[in-house]
């Protein structure tokens, strides 16, 4: 099942700092950064009841205080139910994200595209998306972790960086993540010609699926991701409880 592979590959692709297996779900933690690695994803099929088992998350998360979040993907079974349980515990419904996926085809690598080292492309992703370094120790350390084959791309204009993103390959498919573009370059086809250039990578080394995940509110980057060919398999959305002490 495709859905199912490519929802491993994304949770492989951003790994958390620590994370536990409960019964079926899996509870990740990162130290509050992004929600991805901070949640609760219900994978597999599971026994207990799910009230009990919301409860026991509730006060996991509580004792690492941080706020109970769960990552909802649509096609799993029973996730309406879920779902609906949550809505009833007062959980609220954020950032509903779409899972698009591409079929890959041949294609020429682009000079202009590097692979730099995790340090340099961080600060380069820092400098693009105007975003102190400082603040992203967690996410090195994330990065630092995939334990998939990681491609961290910059695309430059004679010696200028324009934009760079993060491509992780795992087996057959490929995700692309972090894909920013200097303010002052856009809407020069940049952004564009860095994701060709990540999915002719992924082409050369054997991959036949790539995929991204793009929340329903950035419109502009889903017409541009429908444009390269893009279309959505599933969904995935968020039930945030607030930490409270």
């Amino acid at each position: 099942m495709l859905a199912r592979r490519i929802e491993e590959a994304a949770l492989n692709s951003w790994p958390a700092l620590q994370q536990m297996h409960f019964d079926g779900w899996l509870l990740r933690f990162a130290r509050g950064y992004t929600k991805r690695a901070n949640s609760v994803t219900p994978l597999y099929t599971a026994l207990q009841p799910v009230q009990e088992k919301i409860e026991i998350c509730e006060r996991v998360y509580s004792e690492k205080r941080q706020p109970t979040i769960f990552r909802l993907p649509s096609f799993l079974p029973l996730i309406q139910e879920l779902d609906q349980q949550l809505s009833q515990r007062e959980y609220k419904y954020i950032d509903c994200t779409a899972v698009l996926t591409l079929e890959l085809t041949a294609s020429a690598h682009d000079p202009a595209i590097r692979e730099v080292p995790l340090a340099t492309w961080l600060a380069t992703f820092c400098q693009l998306s105007q975003s102190p370094l400082e603040k992203h120790q967690t996410h090195q350390e994330i990065l630092a972790r995939i334990a998939s084959r990681p491609y961290f791309a910059v695309l430059y204009v004679g010696t200028l960086p324009v934009a760079c993103a993060l491509g992780v390959l795992e087996n057959e498919v490929c995700g692309l993540f972090d894909i920013v573009t200097a303010p002052e370059q856009r809407k020069q086809g940049y952004g564009t010609r860095l994701i060709a250039g990540l999915l002719g990578w992924a082409w050369q080394n054997n991959a036949t699926c790539a995929y991204l995940q793009v929340t329903d509110s950035n419109q502009v980057a889903l017409r541009l991701y429908e444009r390269l060919g893009f279309r959505e398999l599933y969904r995935y959305w968020y039930r945030v409880r607030p930490y409270s002490v």
